[in-house]
């Protein structure tokens, strides 16, 4: 039986669910930057408040296909550097939470990634560069900066692309280690955002469920994309869409 809030929606809320379902579902499989462009769209359809609660749980099951998919080629090492410090983030989200709105941090996020973008194309421009160093200062700062970013405005997708592609990994293993970071981050932001937030509600997770078909397709449709996408140009779509995802969240 349908909720009383998916019977409430509109056409048009309708198809906004469903279009974040898909890029969703795309994103998580590895076409980045896709879902970076859904916290504003749907929060300017259903508000901050309603859209955060609507938009975790159907990442958790984005992260989920993408894990069962991907799992064999995450970075632990790097994984178990980000881990402390993305939890950090987010505590430190939930508690200046209040302090700053969603707008003021996706407007600063927004300027420190496109900051760092022509870094990342000289690094591409340039033969036998080494990768950066995957040590705990690396690990921290994105680490921390990616949990609050993620608590806040669900918008930790480009930082944690420059950090992934900073490493230079394979592009399955850095699929793979971005799958296994945000399906720990969001599981661990749940509790959060039930009891404290109260964002997620019984009503809002029926929705989602409604969503789960949609998510799946988007999955299966990304791994297609990816699988035909050579790996010097993966990365370089990986710096585009990133680019264009954070200067969507300045405008």
């Amino acid at each position: 039986m349908l909720s009383e809030l998916a019977l409430s929606l509109s056409f048009i809320e309708w198809g906004v669910m469903v279009m974040a379902a898909l890029f969703i579902g795309m994103a998580k499989s590895g076409i980045f930057g896709l879902g970076v462009l859904v916290p504003p769209i749907l929060a300017a359809v259903f508000g901050g408040k309603v859209s955060s609660g609507l938009l975790l749980p159907m990442l958790s099951m984005a992260d989920i296909f993408a894990v069962l998919y991907y799992n064999r080629h995450a970075s632990w090492p790097h994984l178990w550097k980000l881990f402390p410090f993305a939890a950090a983030g987010v505590i430190i989200a939930i508690w200046v939470g209040a302090a700053i709105n969603d707008h003021t941090f996706k407007v600063i996020m927004a300027f420190f990634i496109l900051g760092g973008i022509p870094v990342m194309i000289w690094r591409e421009q340039m033969k036998n560069a080494k990768p950066l160093a995957g040590n705990w200062w690396s690990g921290s700062f994105f680490g921390i900066t990616g949990g609050f970013s993620t608590m806040i405005g669900n918008t930790a997708g480009p930082i944690m692309s420059l950090y992934l592609l900073a490493m230079q990994l394979p592009k399955n293993v850095l699929i793979g280690t971005g799958a296994w970071f945000f399906l720990v981050i969001n599981l661990f932001k749940i509790p959060f955002h039930v009891y404290i937030w109260e964002t997620i509600t019984i009503e809002s997770f029926s929705l989602n469920l409604l969503m789960w078909p949609v998510i799946l397709t988007g999955g299966f449709l990304g791994v297609r994309l990816v699988r035909i996408i050579p790996e010097k140009p993966f990365r370089w779509l990986v710096i585009i869409m990133t680019a264009l995802a954070s200067l969507r969240l300045l405008f």
